[in-house]
């Protein structure tokens, strides 16, 4: 969750490493530090808040080739300098992503040995054990015990004082990746960190140990075994992570959603295509998808949409409960994990949880050779790009995209969907950016306005109307910090219909025609209780107070436009509201902590 970044090389290291740092600021962060080796001697700075903060306390003029820094999501300790990172003890200086299970019974036994503990933190008690292993001076040795010691989940990269030419650095369900161009050697969390030099970078395996000097950079194993790195070329650039205009990257990545749906048709766009990308789905007779936040309510259109249209039983699961429960799968069962980064903890977790008991799983990723990349059976690329803005968009729509070409694949192979309609469909999906055009024309200033100083916000919807309903309401309270909730229409009136009150919002979604009779009435009776309700149809309905049209389309296309319209709401919301959009508060990018 938090941002890590090291350089050893030719250049000013605080340059790199605060530069680094401020590409990182998506992923979610409430302190920041730095640890740099200057005339042989470790100086640490940190600061609570942003970069900017920290920035401010550094002397550039300082000369050091080698440092490490690190962006703090609070877990263990309040968001102050003194819990920021890096951490030292006596030789030892780290930063650490990732949670430290055991680090409570360590922090006592090297307490009765008489070390003195200055923050709250488990990352401080990785550095004390370090040092304590490292008296018997073999770095390299210390490490490889280090890891059999910890439990939990770390990413570290490790100054030593005895080696001021040098950076350390292991993970263990955690990412790191390092990269090496002409003017020295990088380890960081994400590739943003390092994009402004180069472009290539490698992926640090599981408890891989990497040592970094300006020339070289050297990775073993647990038998000190050199190993040799596959090295993956980036495909996006620095364009990626600049805002290119825009106010906010979320509305950057909003517009550019049309154009990540094209770059996947090229794979999808025709008949035959779409048989040989997907073919590998035939021999399955259950899903259960398993996933975090947004890419969990994919899961629940893909329910929808597949059990309506291949007639097929689909299970959405939220994968930190779905990893302490008994599933129910066989051998002709597909897990599917989906995940933007490919490095959501409790994803991975389950992962392994079900490849352990012989089930055969699918990863729908955005990041290439991430953890769940690796560790799938099968992976789907969603090509979403670099996505900057902590609330994702583009890389929901992408995903998405995937589900609903599976869930035409699937109709297709049981025979609910005729061949000649699959090619309609294909092609309307094709030209889908002509729809995503009118509706982004649309001016939802004039409805945010009518939001943004309510505190309870209520969206419904039936089957995936409910489904994009629940991503609408996330949305909203991801970046507004407005509380709102999403119900099935029809379960409003069992309880929760006595919270509305006169001007009540409540966003009704309601382009499903088979049930649209249904989600009307329930709309009539949140308007009998004083709600004003805002649709979402294919028509104008004169009932609503405030009406928003999605151009009308095929059913198993539609809710890849609905969701478009409540991610500008929730982004017009929030802006008048003055909210930090990119980097909402307690949020973080990539989850990768339990």
């Amino acid at each position: 969750m938090c941002g890590i970044i090291g350089y050893v090389g030719k250049k000013n290291s605080l340059h790199v490493l605060i530069n680094g740092l401020k590409r990182l600021e998506y992923r979610g962060y409430d302190s920041a530090g730095v640890a740099f080796i200057n005339k042989n001697n470790i100086e640490i700075i940190k600061e609570k808040g942003k970069v900017a903060e920290l920035e401010k306390k550094i002397d550039f003029t300082k000369e050091s080739n080698i440092g490490i820094s690190h962006t703090r999501w609070a877990t263990h300790g309040a968001a102050n300098e003194i819990n920021a990172h890096p951490h030292s003890c006596e030789k030892i200086t780290l930063v650490h992503n990732g949670i430290i299970e055991n680090y409570e019974i360590l922090k006592k036994e090297l307490k009765q040995k008489g070390y003195t503990f200055y923050s709250e933190t488990d990352s401080e008690v990785v550095a004390v054990l370090l040092n304590d292993l490292y008296k018997e001076n073999d770095i390299i040795e210390s490490i490889i015990k280090m890891k059999k010691i910890l439990k939990g989940s770390y990413a570290l990269a490790i100054l030593c004082s005895d080696y001021p030419n040098q950076i350390y650095t292991i993970r263990k369900d955690s990412p790191l990746i390092i990269a090496k161009d002409s003017e020295g050697s990088y380890v960081a969390s994400d590739v943003p960190a390092f994009l402004e030099y180069t472009n290539k970078y490698s992926i640090l395996a599981e408890e891989e140990i990497a040592i970094l000097t300006k020339d070289n950079i050297e990775v073993i194993n647990n038998k000190k075994e050199k190993i040799t790195k596959e090295t993956i070329t980036f495909e996006g650039d620095i364009n990626s992570s600049q805002k290119d205009g825009y106010d906010h990257f979320m509305l950057k990545e909003i517009f550019e959603e049309k154009d990540v749906i094209k770059r996947i048709m090229k794979d999808y766009n025709t008949f035959d295509k779409l048989i040989e990308k997907m073919k590998f789905l035939d021999k399955y007779k259950k899903f259960d998808i398993i996933a975090c936040g947004s890419a969990y309510h994919v899961g629940v259109v893909a329910k929808y949409l597949i059990e309506e249209f291949a007639n097929i039983p689909v299970n959405a699961e939220i994968a930190s409960e779905y990893r302490y429960k008994n599933n129910f799968l066989d051998k002709e069962s597909l897990a599917i994990f989906i995940s933007q980064s490919g490095e959501t903890a409790d994803s991975i977790a389950s992962l392994r949880k079900v490849k352990a008991e012989g089930i055969d799983t699918l990863g729908i990723v955005n990041v290439v050779g991430s953890s769940i990349a690796r560790e799938s059976d099968n992976v789907i690329y969603t090509k979403a790009g670099p996505e900057i803005a902590v609330a994702t968009t583009k890389a929901f729509v992408a995903q998405l995209t995937i589900v609903t070409l599976m869930s035409l694949y699937l109709g297709y192979k049981n025979k609910n969907i005729k061949k000649d309609k699959v090619t309609e469909i294909l092609k309307e999906l094709d030209i889908i950016e002509n729809n995503i055009d009118k509706l982004l024309k649309y001016d939802y200033k004039e409805i945010a306005k009518l939001l943004y100083k309510h505190e309870k916000i209520f969206f419904i919807g039936r089957g995936y109307d409910y489904a994009i309903a629940l991503e609408g309401s996330l949305k909203l309270k991801e970046i507004s910090y407005i509380h709102s909730e999403a119900y099935a229409a029809g379960e409003l009136k069992h309880g929760t219909i006595s919270l509305i009150e006169e001007n009540t919002p409540v966003i009704c979604l309601l382009t499903d025609e088979n049930i649209i009779d249904k989600t009307i009435s329930n709309i009539k009776e949140v308007k009998a209780r004083g709600a004003y309700t805002i649709g979402v149809s294919n028509e104008e309905h004169e009932f609503l107070n405030n009406n928003i049209i999605i151009p009308k389309t095929k059913r198993i296309i539609t809710p890849l436009l609905e969701v478009i319209p409540l991610q500008l709401i929730s982004y017009e919301v929030a802006k008048l509201r003055d909210c930090d959009i990119d980097k909402p508060r307690n949020l973080a990018k990539s989850v990768t902590v339990e």
